[in-house]
């Protein structure tokens, strides 16, 4: 059964009638947007896995899929970086309590047996996320602030440069902005300081040294950077689009001859600024180690959307420690 994405982006409660849902295309930013609403909504235990680990072992998988909880408590499970290898587990899952389940997947070809099967099926359900352009994204701005007053083509331009075709990064500028000017009219002269745009760069040095396992860098800027709670969301994604980044060519290159074409290859781009970085990472950090941190970050961020009342400072650089250390096990 497919779903058009833009449908459910209007409601997202569309596929919850459906046992497991597979995500797939190169729009990493719309997935993330759908996984954001899909924890929002469920307000349940929330699990991930990638689908390497439950492979090369299925009893992790199935065991939360089958074994109920003491107290009967729901559970939403994501399955990223998923493929066909992982079909033949899961086209079994046509009657499931209390289990939402949900793939990610990267592009996945007319010919993929998983797309085939979820787009037939009349049980699960699939929605191609594809590519955003300059106008897709125009038209979102657009349409999320059609009530405000001062919204120029200029301020529209201005967004779209500064944060890239990124749908996740589009979406939560748009929801400060919402929040700020609640008069609804944009002022364009406080759009800067608003939106932080070209102000990340303390913190994406933070995070490169981390990752770079430059240990003594990282404790000097881990002391002199100040970290705001109200972003901690915002550091995250940082740290867990990077992790993607890289996981992703070490995925798809088991030699890596090419690395310049491989950087540039990659949706949203990396900014020429931060190759550097990146080429350092590359050879510093393995797919098991990424994915650990990728586990990290999701654990961290459902621990501060779900307690308000934590040091998010403390954790925050307390993860930021735990990745420089990581990078150099």
């Amino acid at each position: 059964m497919i779903f058009k994405s833009y449908l459910l982006e209007k409601n997202i409660d569309q596929l919850l009638n459906c046992t497991v849902f597979l995500f797939y295309g190169d729009n990493e930013g719309l997935k993330k947007v759908f996984k954001e609403s899909l924890k929002k909504k469920s307000q349940t235990k929330t699990l991930l896995f990638f689908q390497e680990e439950i492979v090369k072992n299925q009893d992790l998988l199935l065991n939360e899929v089958f074994n109920k909880s003491l107290f009967n408590e729901k559970k939403t499970i994501f399955i990223e970086q998923a493929d066909d290898k992982i079909l033949k587990i899961v086209e079994n899952f046509e009657k499931l309590e209390d289990v939402e389940i949900f793939l990610f997947a990267s592009a996945l070809n007319k010919k993929s047996k998983l797309r085939n099967f979820f787009e037939k099926s009349k049980i699960f359900g699939t929605s191609p996320c594809y590519e955003d352009n300059a106008i897709t994204i125009r038209k979102i701005i657009q349409e999320k602030l059609r009530k405000f007053q001062g919204l120029t083509p200029e301020i529209i331009d201005y967004i779209i440069q500064n944060t890239g075709l990124n749908r996740y990064k589009i979406i939560n500028e748009i929801k400060k902005i919402e929040t700020y000017f609640n008069n609804n009219k944009i002022e364009a002269n406080k759009l800067d300081d608003l939106l932080n745009l070209g102000s990340s760069d303390d913190f994406n040095q933070l995070k490169d040294e981390a990752l770079n396992g430059n240990q003594n860098k990282t404790n000097k800027l881990i002391s002199d950077t100040v970290l705001e709670d109200e972003k901690s969301i915002y550091y995250l994604n940082i740290i867990n689009q990077r992790a993607l980044d890289l996981l992703k060519i070490l995925r798809g290159q088991k030699n890596i001859y090419n690395v310049e074409q491989a950087i540039n290859d990659l949706k949203p781009p990396v900014f020429w600024k931060d190759k550097p970085n990146f080429i350092i990472q590359l050879k510093k950090w393995n797919q098991k180690k990424l994915k650990n941190i990728l586990s990290k970050v999701f654990e961290l961020e459902l621990k501060i959307k779900t307690n308000s009342s934590i040091n998010k400072n403390i954790l925050m650089k307390n993860l930021i420690v735990d990745i420089c250390v990581l990078a150099n096990s």
